[in-house]
């Protein structure tokens, strides 16, 4: 039996550093590299990124492919993994606190008008703006899981108005909980900033179309940092052109990297990133060797996702 690590983004991790790492906590298990060979047939869990086409069908006796991440929608949806083999994801402190450090920086550069200060240093211009005060805000924040109830927690503890958004109840201290579709409008409707960390499910792709974005509240901002396909660029487009929505701030898209063409690259309104708001995964890669261990002792496993609902 063996683990089979393939990653392929070596300027994010290397096949051979997550070796390096596991190796100590498995001792005596064969650890192979991105192509098994003639030892395909060894191989029970692959530990991956994303499933590059042909790996799955590759490995015949495949029983677990664990996520190095947390989004494992391109994974369940693939074609070519059989509906036996089980799928985890990590869930480690670090990205939940980079992720939601990147919101609350965008946040309050905003409402200490970091940028538009920039732009008048470059003309000499001096021209005060009263900064926005946290307690006159609201922050919206959709997904109120692992990551987005930290999110929910950073912003409601500098005393930002909080609403959280998710399909299932949830209860958190100092954030005014919504669930169910029937409730989505009027969270969008009265919050300043959308911090989106839903995953992609049939549910949520292409949420925000023009139909949705029409009803969220005028000169708001959208953020995204869950999946690519939550938001149709034309529709966020034709909401910033019309002065709708203030600005967008961009983790993540449906192809990545974002096309030369795009024309989010170089909207005015718009803040690309190359997803990079939940980098460091640290203690979670710790959960890969527990997770084989597991999964040859017919133990659970941790952090296991339901195929069918996609998390």
């Amino acid at each position: 039996m063996a683990l089979l690590i393939d990653i392929r983004q070596p300027d994010w991790l290397t096949e051979n550093a997550l070796k390096d790492q596991l190796a100590p906590q498995l001792p005596g298990v064969e650890i192979l590299l991105c192509d098994p060979g003639p030892k395909a047939d060894e191989v029970t869990m692959l530990a991956a990124v994303r499933l590059h086409a042909g790996v799955a069908a590759s490995l015949p006796n495949l029983r677990l492919v664990q996520k190095l991440g947390a989004g494992v929608d391109g994974i369940v949806r693939d074609p070519d993994l059989p509906p036996e083999v089980r799928v985890c994801r990590l869930k480690p402190l670090a990205p939940a606190v980079e992720i939601s450090e990147y919101f609350l920086a965008h946040v309050l550069g905003r409402q200490q008008h970091i940028a538009r200060y920039r732009d008048q240093a470059e003309r000499r211009e001096w021209r005060q703006h009263p900064p926005r005060q946290s307690a006159g805000t609201t922050v919206a924040v959709l997904g109120l899981g692992h990551i987005g109830s930290m999110v929910a927690d950073y912003f409601a503890r500098l005393d930002f108005r909080v609403l959280g958004w998710s399909r299932s109840p949830k209860d958190l201290p100092g954030v005014e909980c919504h669930h169910g579709e029937d409730t989505l409008d009027a969270v969008l409707g009265q919050s300043d900033y959308i911090a989106s960390v839903l995953p992609s499910t049939p549910y949520t792709v292409n949420l925000f179309d023009a139909d949705r974005i029409a009803r969220i509240k005028p000169g708001a901002v959208l953020m995204n940092a869950g999946r690519g396909d939550l938001v149709m660029a034309d529709a966020l487009v034709a909401a910033l052109d019309s002065g709708h929505l203030a600005g967008a701030v961009l983790d993540v898209f449906p192809q990545e990297p974002l096309p030369a063409e795009s024309p989010l690259w170089t909207h005015p309104g718009v803040t690309v990133t190359p997803h990079v708001s939940g980098w460091h995964l640290d203690e979670g890669f710790d959960d890969v060797a527990e997770n084989y261990r597991r999964l040859m002792a017919g133990e659970p496993l941790l952090h296991e996702v339901d195929r069918r609902a996609g998390y």
